[in-house]
């Protein structure tokens, strides 16, 4: 009896302390770069709240009644997107940019409806996101109008769907990297819409510093920036 209920102790505290750690390890995020986001907050074209289980950005000039649910990359702090979509917003697209379960995209099982209610009127809505936070949005692409993938790709097959997909990689990316962009083309739409940043690594979709893993980027965070913007700029028009 003794020896079972040493085993058990064992066992518990073995799991309590894994727990303890992965706990963590989940909240130890990249913090967003201050520089960047000070910029969006001074800019008078866009505005910014926290609705708590997202950061809600909108245009303070006319809509064009388009809106993106975007999902954070593993570990990402969300606000480090806020300078990925300034110029986006600034043109009439709302954005969502999700604080995910864990800061972990696959423990977020909240549906898209969750983040479209902090903006009713948006008429078209697209799912997105960076990194991990892309291959979730693939999971949740039958209920939007559109898929935007930044540095990211599917791991299931929308190959069949009809909606509409821009897929933005870095070739300097070396997470996302382009041979597993490729590869991973034919679970697209054949009608999808790849770009390539000539330059771009993966921490260059975010602002929020080098990131483990990466590659160095051949072109300045703000170049990247206004190439990612301007893609999609010119994907959203088409969802309209």
């Amino acid at each position: 009896m003794n020896r079972a209920r040493r085993w058990t102790a064992w066992v518990v505290t073995v799991v309590v302390v894994l727990a303890v750690v992965f706990l963590v390890y989940a909240n130890i995020v990249m913090q967003g770069t201050r520089s960047a986001a000070l910029q969006v907050w001074r800019d008078d074209r866009v505005a910014v709240r926290d609705a708590g289980d997202s950061v809600v950005m909108t245009p303070t000039g006319p809509g064009d009644g388009t809106g993106v649910v975007f999902i954070p990359g593993a570990k990402v702090d969300p606000w480090a997107y806020m300078a990925t979509f300034r110029q986006v917003v600034a043109s009439g697209t709302t954005v969502v940019i999700t604080k995910p379960t864990l800061n972990l995209a696959f423990f977020d099982t909240r549906p898209l409806s969750t983040f479209e209610a902090h903006a009713p009127s948006v008429r078209t809505w697209a799912v997105g996101g960076h990194s991990l936070g892309g291959v979730r949005a693939c999971q949740l692409a039958q209920d939007a109008d559109g898929l935007l993938l930044l540095g990211s790709y599917c791991a299931n097959d929308v190959a069949r769907s009809s909606i509409d997909v821009l897929s933005v990689s870095g070739s300097r990316d070396g997470l996302s990297t382009p041979e597993k962009v490729v590869a991973a083309r034919h679970l697209l739409p054949t009608t999808a819409t790849l770009v390539e940043i000539e330059g771009a690594n993966h921490a260059d979709f975010g602002a929020y510093g080098d990131q483990p893993g990466d590659r160095t980027a051949t072109i300045s965070r703000a170049d990247a920036r206004a190439q990612i913007s301007a893609a999609i700029e010119d994907w959203v028009r088409t969802l309209r």
